[in-house]
């Protein structure tokens, strides 16, 4: 299953039933479990873990050094989950030495090309990052999230869970779970109601988080206020439990 053009390191560590296209170079302390494919002319530097069942297409530079100018060559690494497609020219970065050491990309995530994940990013699963979607270092998204094309998000910014960002969003503040967001600088635009309902929650529950935007965004409350009574409804509404906990802690501050 591996090409005679392809280059693969003797300290790399392929599963049963890997593919590795053309030209395609996978280097030293690279592990990629069963199943996963590797296109042609991509390059897999190591320190990585590859997970099962991925789909890694041409051109894509996975696992490359950090683009931060402290770094200085010590051992980080990249770890990506199961079941994910990386499509052409992206490029992921291994985490750095005073970032946590690590890249991380969950399960089942679908990354279009030209998209970047830079140094120390922390990503969940079932995401949809389209056409050249850029994270720059230390930023976290977290699951069901949409990046629409073109999307810049600014270092250590975190989107929240089912967040939707439009076409060409520049993000330099934190996007709280299901908050839909567009423009340059992004600014909330409601919930992202037709993703929820596409992933089963119930008319109750969508009502409920949006009262919780109105109250968030609507109201006129100051941040503190308007944090505390969400608290207040998640205690009796589970849905609205991962926003309460997102406004709760700390970062670059919630996009209003």
């Amino acid at each position: 299953m591996i090409d005679p053009r392809a280059i693969v390191d003797p300290g790399a560590e392929l599963a049963a039933g890997v593919e590795v296209g053309p030209f395609a170079i996978v280097g030293a302390g690279v592990v990629v479990g069963e199943g996963s494919s590797i296109g042609a002319h991509a390059q897999i530097t190591g320190p990585a873990l590859i997970g099962r069942d991925n789909r890694i297409y041409p051109f894509a530079s996975i696992g490359c050094d950090p683009q931060d100018k402290k770094y200085r060559g010590e051992e980080t690494r990249l770890e990506i989950g199961d079941g994910n497609v990386i499509r052409e020219y992206c490029t992921i970065s291994r985490g750095t030495g005073d970032g946590g050491g690590v890249t991380r990309i969950g399960d089942h995530n679908w990354i279009m090309a030209y998209v970047h994940v830079a140094h120390d990013c922390l990503v969940g699963s079932h995401t949809i990052f389209a056409n050249s979607a850029s994270l720059a270092g230390h930023v976290e998204v977290e699951d069901w999230v949409i990046l629409g094309g073109f999307t810049l998000v600014h270092q250590f910014c975190r989107i929240g869970a089912h967040a939707f960002t439009g076409m060409g969003s520049a993000i330099n503040m934190d996007v709280p779970p299901y908050v839909t967001v567009s423009g340059q600088p992004a600014s909330p635009h409601g919930i992202n109601g037709e993703g929820l309902k596409r992933r089963g929650f119930t008319p109750d529950a969508v009502r409920h988080i949006r009262r919780a935007y109105k109250i968030l965004y609507k109201s006129g409350l100051r941040l503190e206020e308007a944090r505390a009574r969400i608290t207040e409804m998640a205690a009796e509404v589970p849905e609205l439990e991962p926003l309460a906990r997102f406004l709760e802690r700390d970062g670059r501050g919630i996009l209003r």
